[in-house]
């Protein structure tokens, strides 16, 4: 095994995830067939390549749209890592990102908490292996 390729994300709508992800977050589309069921395998991934794909999953029954926004408890699930915190906090708020806190820096990196268009919590970050050396 080499690595996680996509995580599933419970939507309410396709389209709409598609927007924000592509839009607020500056996602790509990787791929969006339609299944025999009705349903579509949709993919949406950073812009640049390597890391993890979601894939957004439009909740089918009751327990599945329960769930849609609140998929880990109320906590921080999803971490996007950026090399460049500034521009990237500026252009998602400037999109109408929520963010729910100020950006803070700490031991490990610059990160502000935001919520996805359906409440769950991500962290955008930039490690500190990235941020610019503040004892220089």
């Amino acid at each position: 095994m080499s690595r996680i390729a996509l995580v599933a994300l419970l939507v309410d709508d396709y389209d709409e995830a598609v927007r924000f992800y592509t839009g607020a977050l500056g996602f790509r589309l990787a791929e969006d067939t339609p299944r025999p069921d009705g349903s579509r395998w949709v993919v949406v991934e950073p812009a640049r390549p390597g890391g993890t794909a979601l894939l957004l999953a439009r909740a089918k029954g009751a327990d599945q749209r329960a769930r849609v926004g609140d998929q880990t408890g109320g906590r921080v699930g999803f971490f996007l890592h950026t090399d460049d915190f500034a521009r990237d906090h500026a252009r998602m708020t400037a999109a109408g990102v929520t963010f729910l806190e100020e950006p803070r820096h700490e031991p490990y990196g610059s990160v502000a908490v935001f919520q996805d268009l359906y409440g769950n919590r991500w962290d955008l970050l930039q490690p500190r292996s990235t941020t610019e050396d503040t004892t220089a």
